[in-house]
């Protein structure tokens, strides 16, 4: 990328996408528009409309700058600092995991068992691990009638999570809680659902997780320990606990662990497992739990 040259928006999409494609990104042109749009302070759209355009050079030096940490191997979405998640618009740090399209399996969910429940009153509805919040905002969004506890055993996830309910328009209505899983709940706290995506990667699969993955989002958000089902054995009983009658509890997971994560739930006894939700791949992906 010769200072001497003449770079419109079509060649520097071009080169690049080239570029990234040589340093391991799996979408590369997607990856050059985003950081471009970035750059130059419009959309992805806009950019169709202004390939034969020349670039200036303030615009240029921002995004070479991108460029050089992408190919690098950092996150477009930490880069961009937000990232779309259920046809919303997220912040999101490296703080924070980045949400994922696996995980708005855990929200379509709700959506569905929220409008089948005849629920009297408002619905609590509890999001452990909140991250970034989006599960709490998706909720808080689209079920006007709902109040949701987020918790996160981070302060600074907490503090995305809380730009991102402001963001939206819904901090009247979430309520964020520091702590660790359901620990700080009084016993008197029951929940029509709780929601959690929780660290499930195993110490042996940290190692194989992408660069991008593993030298980049927490991980402490990622591994649960040994077996990768550490913090969903901790979950369970404790949200049998703070569960109504009837409630159900939505848990994403590995597929890898699908097996052992029923048997945790048939051992605790107080639960009906309706059938996992699959993802794309037809794997299972989202566990369905319904409180005796």
């Amino acid at each position: 990328m010769a200072d001497g040259d003449t770079w419109t928006v079509g060649r520097l999409l071009q080169w690049t996408t080239q570029y990234l494609r040589q340093h391991g990104s799996s979408s590369p042109r997607l990856d050059a528009e985003l950081l471009l749009a970035e750059a130059a302070g419009c959309t992805r759209i806009e950019l169709y409309t202004s390939f034969d355009q020349v670039a200036s050079e303030q615009v240029r030096a921002r995004f070479r700058e991108l460029v050089r940490r992408r190919a690098a191997g950092e996150p477009v979405a930490y880069l961009l600092g937000r990232k779309e998640f259920y046809a919303l618009s997220f912040r999101v740090t490296p703080d924070v995991l980045i949400p994922r399209p696996e995980t708005e399996l855990l929200v379509v969910a709700l959506l569905d068992l929220a409008k089948s429940e005849a629920i009297e009153g408002p619905l609590r509805i509890c999001d452990l691990g909140t991250g970034s919040g989006v599960l709490a905002v998706c909720a808080a969004k689209y079920l006007p009638q709902a109040r949701i506890w987020a918790v996160d055993q981070s302060a600074k996830a907490l503090e995305v999570a809380r730009l991102n309910c402001q963001d939206h328009g819904v901090e009247d209505r979430v309520q964020l809680v520091l702590g660790d899983l359901l620990s700080w709940a009084a016993p008197q706290l029951q929940f029509h659902f709780i929601l959690s995506n929780p660290p499930y990667v195993a110490e042996a699969e940290w190692l194989n997780l992408p660069p991008e993955v593993r030298d980049y989002e927490p991980r402490q958000a990622l591994v649960a320990g040994p077996t990768g089902t550490e913090l969903i054995a901790r979950l369970v009983p404790q949200a049998a606990d703070h569960l109504h009658p009837g409630g159900w509890l939505l848990v994403e997971i590995s597929p890898m662990i699908d097996q052992q994560v029923q048997r945790i739930f048939q051992q605790d006894g107080r639960w009906l497992l309706g059938p996992p939700i699959q993802d794309l791949a037809r794997m299972p992906r989202v566990v369905q739990a319904q409180r005796r």
